[in-house]
């Protein structure tokens, strides 16, 4: 656990991508150049078209603004991904706080990482750990006007601690790693560069994620329990937008590159690659069910809801978010899971042989009962 202040000097450039919404970005900005410590702030714009470029380059030229801030305008479009690569680049802090131009900052964000990490670095020998590579905090949901919708949760014990290089893939691949979203997290310069920086092929639908993951390899994580920054929620959101099969695809995609990272410490208890998969299954077919998207939550799970092997894993994840209810989640699991089997693996058949219509499954006794047994299960 780590608890107490270092005055080791850990430098931060705050990144801030943004395109055509400079209301939003000014708050974002505003938040940067009120941190409680000294930090540069740079603004990468992929060719906004709404005054942007003007407003920054004012500030930047203004007497009385912050010196600080960088400026960079990509000479076209080049989407979320590229704007944050080219713009790491341009920056000259140890420490990179990516921030989008609709998401803002506690005013003791970089303070309080800044601290924990050198706590980290001043604790840490070469036999024992390495260094951090990663920081994450917990942050608040809040909608478009500013209010606070949720937070994410609270992750392990006290106010922040650390997770050993070899444990952070394996916890990634079950849910129980979460480092969130690019305003909760921070990471290192160097290993961002080692590890390729984004992948615009996953550009605003994981690309994050995937960076995690391979930062991860050159080092320890960080997690801090404290709520030092804030995510606008929009609806209609792009990747909200996206089909759930194409989520469902590329988080499919996004484990199996996880799997072979997994230290081998770990592989004696490691599911299987197709259980990890059925798993997602389950998870994107309750997404759709929830939707009441019936015929499409059948074709996402299909055999996936046979494996109790996968609604185990569903469950140790759901359960990871509400830990104090673990005991309760592995009660209820070996009942209501075999009703929940049988009542949708009879209605899988008879959708499979036509003789009931995918219309006609919200009055279907059958899929009542496993409806009841998701809902006793707390899905």
């Amino acid at each position: 656990m780590l608890e107490q202040a270092s005055t080791v000097d850990i430098r931060f450039s705050i990144v801030i991508t943004t395109y055509n919404r400079l209301n939003l970005l000014k708050r974002a900005i505003d938040s940067a150049l009120k941190q409680t410590v000294p930090c540069e702030v740079v603004v990468a714009d992929d060719c906004s078209s709404d005054g942007t470029e003007e407003y920054v380059r004012g500030m930047c030229q203004s007497q009385d603004s912050d010196r600080r801030i960088i400026y960079h305008r990509n000479d076209r479009n080049r989407g979320h991904s590229q704007t944050m690569n080219l713009a790491v680049r341009l920056a000259s802090g140890e420490w990179i706080k990516p921030v989008d131009d609709d998401d803002y900052l506690a005013p003791n964000c970089l303070e309080e990482m800044a601290r924990t990490i050198a706590i980290h670095q001043a604790t840490i020998t070469p036999k024992t750990h390495s260094k951090a590579v990663i920081c994450s905090a917990q942050s608040a949901q809040v909608d478009p006007d500013g209010r606070e919708l949720s937070r994410t949760r609270i992750l392990g014990p006290g106010k922040a601690f650390y997770i050993p290089q070899e444990d952070i893939h394996y916890g990634m691949l079950l849910e129980q790693v979460p480092f969130g979203t690019p305003v909760q997290v921070a990471y290192r310069r160097d290993a961002f560069i080692q590890s390729g920086g984004w992948d615009s092929s996953f550009d605003v639908n994981f690309d994050d994620i995937d960076s995690w993951i391979k930062i991860a390899q050159f080092g320890d994580a960080i997690f801090i329990n404290r709520c030092l920054a804030y995510r606008t929620i929009w609806p209609g959101a792009y990747n909200h937008k996206l089909s759930l099969e194409t989520r469902l695809k590329t988080n499919i995609l996004i484990k199996e590159k996880i799997y072979p990272l997994v230290h081998q410490k770990h592989q004696n208890r490691l599911p299987e690659l197709e259980q990890i998969r059925n798993y997602l299954k389950l998870h994107w077919g309750l997404v759709a069910l929830k939707k009441a998207k019936i015929s499409l939550a059948f074709r996402m799970t299909d055999s996936a809801i046979l494996s109790q092997n996968a609604w185990k894993i569903l469950l140790l994840a759901i359960a990871s978010r509400h830990q104090d209810k673990l005991p309760e989640f592995m009660s209820v699991f070996a009942v209501n899971i075999s009703d929940l089997n049988r009542n949708f693996t009879a209605l899988n058949s008879d959708l499979k042989a036509e003789s009931l219509k995918p219309h006609q499954l919200k009055s279907n006794p059958k899929f009542g009962g496993g409806l009841m047994a998701i809902q006793r299960l707390k899905l």
